[in-house]
């Protein structure tokens, strides 16, 4: 059996030959659905999310305050430049943001304020491509997912291969900052 995957006229997977005795029973799954999945949530929903955290700023007058700027909304532009210009050119594959915001200005008087809606230039921000990649200064990047250890003390025992006395060793992870190891040897000496 033979398989070929294109993507605008790209082989991206060799032809294959099974030799197996059974038929394909699966798909070869889009492993990138994830990554574009969560950059399409990051631009839409992750930041209005994080603008209604964080709005309505407002001075540190308290109760009295003048000023009060609210975010009302966020968009992106269409890039610049194609995938294929980025590469070829070594420029960013990026996209304009900008936020709609609104300015109050309160005045003493009750009904004496003032209103101002605005849509401000915030910075170009990097776009994925089709392929799930970044195109920074033409070359193709992409985002690697890591494991992280959570805070805490980690402990283990091994045995050395000449003596067979238990050698230990720890790992002290804290929130923030280095790693500490400590381990002992096959004296008893701690490192």
């Amino acid at each position: 059996m033979t398989s070929s995957a294109t993507r605008n006229n790209i082989e991206i997977f060799p032809i294959t030959k099974s030799f197996s005795k059974i038929n394909k029973v699966l798909d070869v799954p889009d492993l990138i659905d994830v990554q574009k999945d969560s950059f399409d949530w990051f631009t839409k929903k992750g930041l209005t999310d994080l603008f209604e955290e964080i709005s309505p700023i407002e001075d540190n007058q308290g109760q009295n305050s003048r000023f009060s700027l609210k975010f009302i909304d966020h968009d992106f532009e269409d890039p610049n430049f194609s995938e294929e210009e980025c590469r070829s050119q070594e420029k960013t594959f990026d996209a304009s943001m900008y936020v709609t915001v609104e300015l109050q200005i309160n005045a003493a008087g009750p009904g004496q304020g003032e209103v101002k809606e605005q849509r401000l230039y915030v910075g170009n921000i990097p776009m994925m491509t089709s392929a799930g990649t970044f195109i920074i200064n033409g070359a193709e990047r992409v985002v690697v997912s890591q494991l992280v250890r959570s805070p805490g003390v980690y402990f283990s025992e091994d045995r050395d291969p000449g003596s067979g006395r238990p050698l230990s060793a720890a790992k002290l992870i804290p929130y923030r900052g280095a790693w500490m190891e400590f381990e002992t040897s096959n004296r008893d000496v701690i490192y």
